[in-house]
């Protein structure tokens, strides 16, 4: 029995590190090969290329990154005519992966795709065309299954996986690991994993956090960086670039730009702002296709905004400190009223096992 699972970017790598893990202790003798990084190497895939290069976010901004897609594509496409694979399962990354399903389809070979493109939120007639390219769909937010089983999708709702995640540090025991006294008032700042995003958001979300700092609104600000992440005139704020986690639970704010990061708040119940921008040619083609009210995922979970959302125009520092101050004093109404609406959005994202649900799907598939 041979396994491929694929992702496109470090997130869908780190989830893919965990299918593995699933399946390998589902099916022992199972090969397993992966597009991935380095979670899924570390989890005993054999790995057939690396994700590095291959991601990008915007419209325009993915352009340069085609002929890379494109030699890997055919690359994948030849063992599939070839049969090499029993099962691929690809995670995330629309764009690529339906190419990649729809080619796998066309070979015989069965499709279980985790975590749902968003196609609820943009040009939801593609879900139709979707609904070919897969025999089975395990998504992750729980008013998908509805939305994709009416496009004739057999979606299943498996949990999200950051409910597998290890267990967060307690605010004390992050503080004390950060030098933090307990009674800091802390802010944390999250520009983004992908050097676009960094360049575009880092500045506005820098120079709001120096203003509350200077205005005593908070004692500290840890700016949660990357290895590689240049993060100009940072000289008051504290760049940690070994643990988000551990500065998501110091924090009593957090300015986060949209993303996974927003549901990692949500979990630590952390009160946020959520920040985004991007090339202003994907931003308008974008506004076009967008069929969702709001972007952060806390509000399209329960259906209403309890998170403030600062994109494209709005996003600049007197709105990010106007929105973020009052979050900064956990007994304000503005964060007694956000916790309220993140505690419902733990209810509804379900409980830890996502991986496992993964590869139960992934048995029924192989022995159908």
């Amino acid at each position: 029995m041979r396994i491929l699972v694929t992702a496109g970017e470090p997130s869908g790598d780190l989830h893919g590190g965990r299918v593995v893990c699933a399946l390998r202790r589902r099916f022992p003798d199972a090969a397993i090969d992966a597009v991935g990084g380095p979670r899924m190497a570390a989890a005993g895939a054999v790995m057939r290329r690396s994700i590095e290069g291959l991601s990008a976010m915007g419209l325009i901004e993915i352009l340069g990154k085609i002929p890379a897609h494109w030699r890997l594509e055919r690359e994948l496409i030849r063992d599939f005519r070839a049969h090499r694979y029993d099962l691929i399962i690809p995670i995330d990354y629309p764009g690529f992966h339906v190419r990649l399903a729809r080619a796998a389809k066309r070979a015989g070979i069965p499709v279980l795709w985790y975590i749902a493109p968003q196609m609820w939120g943009w040009r939801p007639g593609r879900a139709a065309r979707f609904a070919r390219a897969v025999d089975r769909l395990a998504v992750v937010l729980p008013f998908e299954r509805a939305f994709f089983e009416r496009a004739g999708v057999a979606a299943t709702f498996v949990g999200h996986p950051l409910l597998d995640s290890e267990p967060a540090p307690d605010r004390e025991t992050a503080r004390a690991g950060l030098g933090l006294p307990g009674d800091a008032r802390v802010l944390a700042v999250f520009p983004g994993s992908r050097r676009g995003e960094v360049a575009r958001l880092w500045s506005v979300m820098r120079d709001a956090a120096l203003r509350l700092l200077h205005d005593g609104r908070c004692t500290h600000v840890l700016v949660a960086g990357t290895r590689w992440g240049e993060y100009s005139h940072h000289e008051d704020l504290r760049v940690v670039r070994d643990d988000p986690a551990r500065v998501l639970a110091a924090a009593d704010a957090v300015i986060a730009k949209s993303g996974t990061t927003t549901l990692q708040a949500a979990l630590a119940d952390v009160p946020m702002v959520v920040a985004y921008s991007i090339n202003a040619l994907s931003a308008e083609l974008m506004r076009r296709m967008v069929t969702t009210q709001w972007f952060a995922l806390p509000n399209l979970i329960v259906g209403r905004e309890i998170v403030p959302e600062l994109l494209q125009g709005r996003l600049t520092a007197d709105a990010l400190v106007a929105a973020v101050g009052p979050l900064l004093d956990p007994d304000s109404d503005a964060a007694r009223r956000q916790r309220d609406g993140l505690a419902e959005v733990r209810h509804r994202l379900g409980g830890p096992g996502a991986s496992e649900r993964v590869a139960q799907l992934a048995g029924e598939l192989l022995a159908a």
